[in-house]
């Protein structure tokens, strides 16, 4: 009968944690959870998880609403119908476009679509459409039109908060959310005092005069089957036609920058290359090296600058393929600390790009790789101690400066601030808004949105409503563009250094910077010095100028 479930992911909504309505419905001795959080699926993975621990049988949803108004659950029948539902939130979250009140036909044969009652006329229904009913309307039956359409009727009592006190903390997230007084909060902008976790006892006693709802809405949770599967790489598996093409172009371009890095005669270095191509082929991860590789060619075919770092400086073969620019053999790097056969996370490559081309970087990830294929990687950002005593302060109407006083001392001067202070040991790392992740971006096999839906932040690119926890245990491993400000000022240096004095520097040929016992009177080794010396110093600036 539960069909209807929000956590505190119906973002300054519901309540429920995760794991807390998880753990309600295992108390309940629930059997069967729907999962339908306000225009998003952020957790349902995370959910999925936790229901298999308990043996509880996971549904997946979301509820539909323009402006806060209810327009309809949408609920997967199947793995295609949840596919369905993030395209549908995808389309219209990316867009920016309200969502269809009602539908004429039946966009999808594998999803269910229930209206509150009210809604929709029940003769107007379509085969895979239900009207839901609260307790609260079984009073109203006759009207929504029952009498004769007993089958299309199913119970709809929504589960956002877990009692009283979390109702009251429910009105505080509305009135933050709406920016308003607590006292000009409206009924319609907030949800029912009814919307509590009741127990399977308590809802058949409450419909027991209609036992057709009861068993309509099992009938309607019978029919959905969702396989969701955990640990499985879900990345981009292939960089050309196959993984036997990618073995073979990961060896030919690997060599090839073993020539240009050692020459033709560092043994130790040729085992270690081999090694590690064994390694990277046995482990499934070539597509990985190879779609790297092709995001630093395309950059430094734009003229743009990069750093590879981080554990992925450990290996040669990101070395050979210039990656990164870090010799592993000199500075005695493992490529264990970065990859092995015993090591269950994936290798990650933090690559830095300057702040000017780092969006350049992206669009071209996404034309290259489909935009059906690729996202940015999203997040969610927390509710923390200060802006929660700013927020409930402006709900509970309090001035600034009073406000400013409770952050800093944490001490009560008042009812009010004792209220402050109360619901916000409540509200303390509830997810707020969703944002994105400060670099990670997902490539992947299949359509994400088999995986995950999107929405469109300011950023301007397609972020998934998944965070890097969910997106590693599920198996998309994530692509790390970031953006360096010190990285701005390579060009600018070189730039003028070829104006004023003719001569071009090569930033890569790190070992001409490195020798020693050059004649003073070279200038080109003087300009090199001299550039080395402006970009430490342009960097050193910059740094200041971000910490301020």
């Amino acid at each position: 009968m539960y069909i209807n479930c929000k956590t505190y992911y119906s973002f300054r909504y519901g309540t429920f944690s995760t794991e807390a309505l998880v753990n309600t419905a295992v108390d309940a001795g629930i059997h069967t959870l729907a999962l339908t959080n306000i225009n998003n699926t952020y957790d349902c993975w995370e959910f999925v998880k936790g229901v298999a621990k308990k043996n509880i049988k996971p549904v997946i949803g979301a509820e539909i609403r323009n402006e806060g108004r209810l327009l309809y659950l949408l609920i997967a029948k199947n793995n295609n119908g949840r596919k369905w539902i993030h395209d549908f939130l995808s389309e219209h979250l990316i867009g920016k476009n309200d969502f269809p009140c009602c539908f004429n036909t039946a966009p999808s044969e594998d999803i269910f679509i229930v209206y509150p009652s009210g809604a929709k006329p029940a003769s107007a229904l379509l085969t895979n459409e239900r009207i839901g009913i609260r307790f609260s309307k079984l009073h109203l039956l006759e009207q929504y039109g029952y009498k004769g359409k007993e089958n299309s009727f199913v119970v709809m009592q929504p589960i956002t908060f877990q009692n009283k006190i979390y109702h009251a903390l429910h009105r505080l997230l509305r009135c933050i959310d709406k920016n308003i007084l607590l006292s000009h909060l409206l009924p319609e902008d907030q949800a029912d005092a009814d919307e509590l976790f009741y127990t399977p006892g308590q809802l058949l006693e409450k419909f027991k005069l209609y036992p057709d709802l009861v068993l309509n809405t099992y009938k309607l949770l019978d029919e959905c089957r969702i396989e969701m599967t955990f640990h499985s790489d879900k990345t981009k598996k292939t960089y050309g036609g196959s993984p036997a093409d990618d073995k073979i172009l990961l060896e030919k371009l690997a060599l090839d920058g073993f020539g240009q890095r050692y020459g033709s005669k560092n043994k130790i270095a040729f085992e270690r290359l081999q090694k590690e191509l064994k390694i990277i082929n046995d482990l499934g991860f070539n597509s990985y090296f190879l779609i790297n590789w092709d995001i630093v060619r395309y950059a430094q075919g734009r003229g743009f600058y990069h750093v590879g770092r981080g554990s992925g400086a450990n290996s040669i073969v990101a070395y050979c393929l210039y990656i990164t620019d870090v010799d592993p053999i000199e500075l005695n790097l493992f490529f264990e600390r970065f990859l092995n056969p015993h090591r269950t996370s994936p290798p990650d490559f933090d690559i830095d790009f300057s702040w000017a081309d780092r969006d350049e970087v992206i669009d071209y990830i996404f034309k290259r790789y489909g935009k059906d294929y690729v996202a940015l990687l999203g997040s969610v950002s927390t509710f923390k101690h200060d802006a929660i005593i700013q927020q409930l302060g402006k709900v509970f109407g309090l001035p600034a400066d009073e406000i400013k006083a409770l952050q800093k001392n944490n001490t009560p001067a008042d009812h009010i601030q004792k209220l402050i202070l109360q619901y916000g040991r409540l509200l303390y790392k509830f997810p707020n808004i969703m944002s994105l992740h400060p670099c990670g971006m997902l490539i992947s096999e299949k359509p994400i949105t088999g995986y995950v839906a999107m929405f469109m932040p300011p950023k301007g690119f397609q972020t998934t409503q998944m965070d890097m926890f969910s997106a590693e245990d599920i198996g998309l491993n994530k692509f790390d563009i970031l953006s360096q400000r010190g990285l701005g000022h390579i060009r600018d240096c070189l730039d003028l250094i070829k104006q004023n004095k003719g001569i071009s520097v090569n930033i890569r040929d790190i070992a001409a910077f490195k020798k020693t016992g050059v004649s003073k009177h070279d200038s080109r080794s003087q300009y090199n010095r001299l550039f080395l010396h402006r970009v430490a110093r342009h960097a050193r600036t910059a740094e200041k100028t971000a910490l301020r």
